[in-house]
């Protein structure tokens, strides 16, 4: 009788013997495999982990226990032992099951995946919030060899190494990815066997120095050295050790028992455990085994279908150069940056001081940064929670994934990173934080011009990137009093939420009692008949100078500060540009696909349905997005730039004059 028809989920499988295990990963392979001749689909890599996904739901108690999938592609078999083996034939077909994990599937499905690197950094940072919660589920993650060897699964690992927390890696190691498996770290892995004489040779070690009399503690000191030599000379696995993560090795992938027995030890073991299992890709499948490349992911030819599936055989604009200030946290900024910090406290400290007494009576709130803990300001929240501060080192990528896991465990993760540093983790960002649609604050510290650092330090690309993402809010406040505000709405919500602000010192404002901002509530800072200026950011200071500048000349001009970039304060937008002769919007931004082509496709939207707003013409202020921003102050760079008040100013002038040239247009005229 067929084993897998009968379960209901994962527990069902500690009622089977090993000999029924072995039939079940039989009948799982031959599943997968007919499905995929029909649906195609990830074929070689879920093959080869049947066995492993057997002994992980029986040892862990899923989905209490979370077991991380990195890539995802390998997760067939977990799908079918998850109660979803009758829409199985529905394999990446519209509305069926999809091809990696998805939440929206299961209560299994931990995170949803598809991208290589990703697990480790999620895994930990479920670990640290149960830690943090005092919880007791117990979490794994399976690794392949080849996404191991990503910069982002490095980062993790030398994070993981440095914190001890409590968690089982599994290293799946068929020496492949979707090709073989390149490179000096792959080489490291192939070389590790298992070693069972090295173990006993090194218990009999141990216990011999047990025996001798003990002369001294310069003799027993010696002992201790030497049998420390010998083991990280010899020792498999040494590289992780080192990491500060223990490792067990080789175990054989497709022997039930040996999985069973190591994976159950394992995950008894304090701090975070390696357990390096090895493979074959395509297991159980001839044809896949043979062709591990172009069974990867593949459309099976209709003989598939009667192919038997074969048992495992032991289971059956440039300036006059100035000094350059250093983005390094303990560089001290110019003279005249300084003394303008001395004058106003900047965002970020008033950043910083906010969390910190957000923090005091939500304790889910926790802090990341990658190596600038005091240029960010997060110094500060260290010294007053050191238990719920992250300080991954130079390491973008893994923050942002790190805080994913932290949000899905339950945390309130904000990560405080700089604008220019942050376009690292743009995948992170999107696949991970985003389509998981975790509330995740993202502290866009520097956003807009930075000045002496130059071309790679200018926080001018991260809002158009970040403008397309689903899920996402982005918000920016006017002054620093609103930062607050902001800062309150975006912990309120259960949304990823950018966070951007400036390096500058703020306005001095008198402090006001923050208030949570309805998300996507613009305000109407004053109101005007001829234009509106719509602008985003602290840059709205400014365009309201701008303002004052050309009513002088005659122009009644309103202004709406539009905190939010996504989404868009639609109607109050619409209903304050309605008869307007032309609408411009401001950011200290790339004008390329930012804040201002959102406002111009929203108005162009309207125009189809609204005669209204036709005659209307719309002008993007930004940065020109045709060069690189060199370095230079911030003022003389606003200056060259024109996004002073008085530049902005000259720039609606010459808009207004553009238009009167325009034929047709020409009725329009100041006043």
């Amino acid at each position: 009788m067929p084993i897998l028809p009968t379960l209901q989920g994962p527990a069902d499988l500690r009622g089977l013997d090993e000999i029924e295990l072995a039939q079940l990963a039989v009948e799982i392979r031959e599943t997968i495999v007919r499905t995929v001749a029909i649906t195609g689909g990830h074929l070689g890599s879920s093959l080869g982990v049947v066995e492993l996904t057997i002994a992980l739901h029986r040892l862990l108690e899923s989905p209490r226990d979370r077991i991380v999938w990195d890539t995802g592609h390998q997760a067939y078999p977990h799908k079918l032992l998850t109660g979803r083996l009758e829409r199985f034939a529905t394999l990446r077909q519209l509305d069926g099951v999809g091809g990696f994990p998805r939440r929206s599937e299961s209560e299994h499905d931990v995170f949803d995946g598809g991208h290589a690197g990703t697990g480790l950094s999620i895994a930990e940072g479920l670990a640290e919030a149960r830690d943090l919660r005092h919880g007791l589920e117990r979490i794994a993650v399976v690794v392949g060899d080849a996404a191991l060897m990503s910069g982002l699964s490095l980062e993790a690992l030398n994070d993981i190494g440095v914190r001890r927390t409590q968690m089982l890696i599994i290293l799946n190691d068929n020496e492949m990815s979707i090709s073989p498996t390149v490179g000096a770290f792959s080489k490291y892995l192939s070389e590790i066997k298992l070693s069972r004489s090295w173990r006993q040779s090194k218990s009999a070690y141990d216990r011999t120095v047990e025996r001798i009399p003990v002369v001294g503690p310069t003799v027993l000191e010696l002992s201790r050295r030497l049998r420390k030599s010998v083991v990280n000379f010899a020792q498999p696995g040494q590289l992780f050790e080192d990491l500060g993560i223990t490792y067990i090795g080789v175990v054989p992938g497709h022997d039930l028992h040996a999985l069973l027995e190591t994976l159950g030890r394992a995950l008894d073991l304090p701090g975070p455990t390696i357990v390096h299992v090895r493979t074959q890709k395509g297991r159980g499948y001839r044809p896949a085994e043979t062709d591990q490349v172009g069974f990867h992911g593949a459309a099976l030819p209709p003989m598939a279908l009667v192919r038997p599936i074969e048992a495992p055989p032991e289971a059956i604009p440039a300036t006059a150069a100035m000094p350059t200030e250093s983005m390094s946290e303990d560089a001290a900024p110019p003279a005249r940056v300084a003394e303008a910090v001395k004058k106003h406290p900047n965002y970020t400290a008033v950043f910083a001081a906010e969390l910190i007494d957000l923090a005091k009576s939500d304790r889910r709130i926790v802090g990341i940064t990658a190596g600038m803990p005091t240029g960010t300001g997060m110094a500060r929240f260290q010294a007053e929670f050191p238990n719920r501060m992250y300080d991954v080192g130079i390491a973008e990528q893994h923050s942002i994934a790190l805080a994913t896991g932290l949000a899905m465990g339950g945390m309130r993760p904000v990560v405080a990173l700089y604008s220019t540093f942050l376009q690292r983790a743009f995948d992170q960002t999107v696949h991970d934080v985003c389509q998981n649609d975790q509330p995740v604050l993202i502290a866009v510290d520097r956003a807009g011009l930075v000045g002496e650092d130059g071309t790679s330090h200018q926080g001018m690309f991260t809002l158009p990137a970040q403008r397309q993402l689903p899920n996402l809010v982005i918000a920016s406040p006017r002054d620093e009093q609103e930062l607050r505000s902001l800062l309150h709405t975006a912990l309120a919500q259960d949304h990823p939420f950018a966070l951007h602000y400036p390096r500058d010192a703020g306005f001095g404002l008198d402090p006001v009692t923050p208030e949570i901002i309805p998300v996507g509530r613009g305000e109407v800072l004053r109101e005007g008949d001829d234009l509106l200026f719509v602008g985003f950011g602290p840059i709205v200071r400014r365009a309201l100078d701008a303002a004052a500048l050309l009513e002088g000349e005659g122009w009644s001009i309103g202004v709406i500060n539009a905190r939010f970039a996504r989404p868009l304060d639609r109607q109050l937008i619409l209903d304050q540009a309605r008869g307007k002769r032309m609408l411009v919007t401001f950011e200290e931004s790339v004008a390329i696909g930012g804040f201002g082509s959102g406002v111009l496709e929203l108005l162009e939207e309207a125009r189809l349905a609204d005669p209204a707003f036709r005659d209307t013409a719309v002008r993007i202020i930004g940065i020109p997005g045709e060069r690189f921003v060199d370095h230079g102050s911030v003022a003389d760079l606003r200056r060259v730039l024109r996004l002073d008040a008085p530049g902005l100013a000259a720039q609606v002038r010459e808009a207004l004059d553009a238009l009167r040239a325009t034929p047709g247009l020409s009725e329009v005229a100041a006043g």
